[in-house]
């Protein structure tokens, strides 16, 4: 089964659901993409992710138009602001799905504060993805 997660940078949310999502079952393939991938995934995605021991430090983000001609098991969106452009996917999907996240690199104050947000972004990446992989991904594996 293929998922791909796109957000805008992929850099952090779309980060933390695909290591989430592939360390719940290895037998997945799952990519992340942005439609303005950054240079490096955020740091502080890393660090949060390897305290509960997954590593996303590996990754790199990648731009969407690489996967536009595979077919895909599920793309999730996982942007969240109002103001934010979710980014679309034209290539051949069977289940589209929006999962939307606050963006915690754009939380601005004290280190305890900023890292509270990235805290509670990945912990609710987790707890949605591991509902939507025990609720439909894992009965729909082949």
């Amino acid at each position: 089964m293929k998922v791909l997660i796109l957000c805008t940078g992929n850099s952090c949310r779309s980060q933390m659901a695909h290591g989430f999502l592939q360390s719940f079952d290895h037998r997945l393939e799952v990519y992340s993409a942005g439609t303005e991938p950054a240079l490096v995934v955020n740091s502080l995605a890393v660090k949060v992710m390897r305290e509960l021991g997954v590593d996303i430090s590996a990754h790199t983000p990648t731009h969407v138009h690489q996967y536009l001609t595979e077919e895909w098991d599920y793309v999730i969106t996982v942007c969240g602001e109002a103001n934010e452009s979710c980014p679309t996917f034209d290539g051949v999907v069977l289940n589209r799905l929006h999962l939307g996240f606050d963006d915690p690199s754009k939380f601005h104050g004290s280190h305890e504060y900023v890292m509270a947000e990235f805290y509670r972004v990945r912990d609710e990446i987790k707890h949605r993805f591991r509902a939507l992989y025990e609720e439909e991904i894992l009965p729909n594996i082949r």
